[in-house]
Parts: C-alpha cells; structure tokens; sequence
C-alpha cells in the first residue's frame, strides 16, 4: 500500500463530525472497520435497552434459550468470542437469575432460568429492531451482502 502524508488533512477543524470516507485514514482496514463495529455497537445497545442487557448478553442468552444445556465452548464459537469473555458473560447472567450452569465431570452446560424463558419475546423484539433499523439504513440486500463479506474476510484473517 502506498503511505500518503496524512498530515496533509490535518487542517479540517476539530469540532467538524467527519465522514469516516473522509477521514485521513480511510483506506485503513484498521480504522474503517473499527468505526463500523463502533457505529453497528451503538445501534445494537440502542435495539437492546428494554431488557438492560448488552446486546453480548441477549445474543447469548437467546442461545441458551435455542439450545438449553449449550456449553460455553460452544458459545464462545458461534459468539467469536474468547471463552473467558463468555465466562465473565455467563456470570453476569447468573447474578441476574437468567441462566444456570451445570458441571459434570469436566462438561458444563448452560440452562436458561424460567425468569429467562419469560424474557423471550423481548429478546426477540430486540434482536428484529436491530436488524430493522440497520436494514433501514443500509437496505437489505447491501445488509446481506456486507454481513456475508464480513464474514468470509473475518474467516480469511483466522490463522
């Protein structure tokens, strides 16, 4: 990749909101991508405030809910996330009496609580208002199409 002198933009005013396609830094995958995941975090958090749980929580919680015994491996898989983040997850849902853990042996399973099963539907309306509100911007197909590039770009960075 050619460098440019970023510096060169540096005399836009501070207080301007910038595009990020704007920004000194916008062919950065680094930056761009960040800025998206900062925006589609602010939608999301914005979609799942009637339950009070981030949306890391509904997401594994609504799993637990699908797959009821599911083991935290196996979120920390489909979440794409690091198991002792989906531990500090888990626990926090346990303090709120929405999931139960199970050990046997060295297999624990994760169980959504009555008081969780109750939650359904909200959760369910959380998770169809993100998607709403993304789809309204972005339009479905381009959605779709991102979500799928994503994706296959996240899988080819995996070592």
């Amino acid at each position: 990749m050619e460098t440019e002198n970023i510096f060169a933009y540096t005399n836009i005013s501070y207080l301007c909101s910038m595009k990020t396609s704007e920004s000194c830094f916008s062919k950065c995958l680094y930056f761009t991508s960040n800025a998206l995941a900062r925006k589609v975090e602010k939608l999301a958090i914005d979609s799942w405030k009637k339950t009070s749980l981030s949306p890391s929580h509904g997401y594994l919680l609504l799993m637990t809910l699908e797959q009821p015994g599911v083991q935290p491996s196996l979120i920390a898989d489909h979440l794409q996330l690091q198991p002792s983040t989906v531990t500090r997850l888990i626990e926090k849902l346990e303090e709120k009496k929405l999931v139960v853990r199970t050990t046997e042996g060295k297999i624990t399973n994760v169980y959504p609580t009555p008081k969780a099963k109750n939650l359904l539907p909200t959760l369910q309306q959380c998770q169809a208002e993100f998607y709403r509100q993304y789809i309204a911007i972005l339009g479905r197909e381009e959605s779709e199409v991102l979500a799928k590039n994503l994706a296959h770009f996240s899988d080819k960075l995996n070592p």
